[in-house]
């Protein structure tokens, strides 16, 4: 099950709506909130 790299929770990846290709790995997030923070600042939430 992966998780939103911004807030932690875990998805299910199968209903996940909001997703992006970063560094030719898919991740998930549960909102359209996490997932702009997420582009705004992707080095500070990448693993």
């Amino acid at each position: 099950m992966p998780r939103d790299p911004v807030c932690g929770t875990v998805l299910d990846e199968r209903t996940a709506k909001f997703r992006i290709k970063f560094q030719g790995e898919t991740l998930h997030f549960c909102s359209i909130t996490c997932k702009k923070r997420f582009k705004r600042s992707p080095a500070k939430f990448a693993r």
